[in-house]
């Protein structure tokens, strides 16, 4: 793999779940020194240019890290060429990206959580309608599914 890996995570709104993939991505690969770029979208335009929701804000700021300054985005087609992978939260956003990939698309589209072993078809819960709990747990999801991601891009580099 000669490209450096970019990774362009999706949920519906890019305001819950997909920053807080970014997050734990741009973290992992940080701490295990591989280069990488990152970035986060949504299938719908609800959110676009307004920041994460202040849960996901404060579920990051307790790891560490700052995504205030994140602002969401909807996915475009240009996407599927400018990634290398490009990770879905769901199932139902899976379908919705693989129905408006272009021909020639580039990005390998997958599920994000494929990356772990043993949680291979399961969806980060959406933690919107939810508490705090409920973002810790999409935290901790999308964490683990981070690391196994960035061990994964470091295999195939060897």
């Amino acid at each position: 793999m000669n490209q450096k890996p970019a990774m362009l995570f999706v949920c519906l709104g890019n305001i819950c779940r997909s920053p807080l993939a970014e997050a734990a991505f741009r973290k992992a690969a940080e701490e295990a020194g591989l280069e990488a770029e990152a970035d986060s979208a949504g299938t719908a335009a609800y959110h676009v240019g307004e920041p994460p929701d202040p849960r996901s804000i404060e579920t990051a700021a307790r790891a560490g890290i700052d995504i205030s300054d994140y602002l969401g985005r909807q996915i475009v087609r240009d996407d599927f060429t400018r990634f290398t992978h490009i990770l879905a939260l769901d199932h139902a956003n899976l379908r919705d990206i693989r129905s408006i990939a272009p021909v020639g698309a580039l990005a390998q589209v997958s599920l994000l959580m494929d990356m772990v072993p043993g949680r291979e078809g399961a969806a980060v819960a959406d933690p919107y309608y939810g508490g705090e709990e409920n973002f810790t747990e999409t935290w901790e999801d999308v964490s683990r599914a981070a690391r196994a991601l960035v061990e994964r891009l470091l295999a195939e580099r060897s």
